[in-house]
């Protein structure tokens, strides 16, 4: 039910759906979900302010997860560390190798589209930072 608000194309779509989906769980008397729902929706739909060519590179985050789950398999092949040191030597030397090879330099968004919405946007002569 939740995701039918995520596949909308646009902001404004997205937040009717999540209205209507409150609606819906408030007839099934599921109110404090309800409640969430209209408080916190605005908060995840933030990745629909940038171009939609990067919504799935903001709303996903795989980078981090195959990093996590890299970091998971190397510790598990270990039965026990000797102390907490160790630990986390295995896991720098795993972020070092990410950083340092092709795998942590690759780019992870054209950041084409944000520079063409930067030129397009007047600047606020009063607050030119925002």
């Amino acid at each position: 039910m939740l995701k039918a608000i995520y596949a909308q194309g646009s902001k404004e779509a997205a937040q009717e759906k999540a209205v209507s989906i409150a609606a819906k769980l408030r007839e099934m008397k599921l109110l404090s979900v309800a409640k969430k729902v209209e408080e916190s929706v605005e908060e995840t739909l933030t990745y629909m302010d940038f171009p939609t060519e990067h919504w799935s590179w903001i709303r996903t985050n795989n980078l981090t997860e195959r990093v996590n789950r890299e970091i998971r398999r190397r510790t598990r092949a270990i039965d026990a560390f000797p102390d907490g040191n160790r630990a986390l030597m295995l896991v720098y030397a795993r972020l070092h190798h990410v950083a340092t090879s092709e795998w942590g330099s690759k780019r992870y968004m054209d950041m084409e589209h944000l520079f063409k919405m930067e030129i397009e946007q007047p600047v606020d002569e009063e607050n030119p930072y925002i």
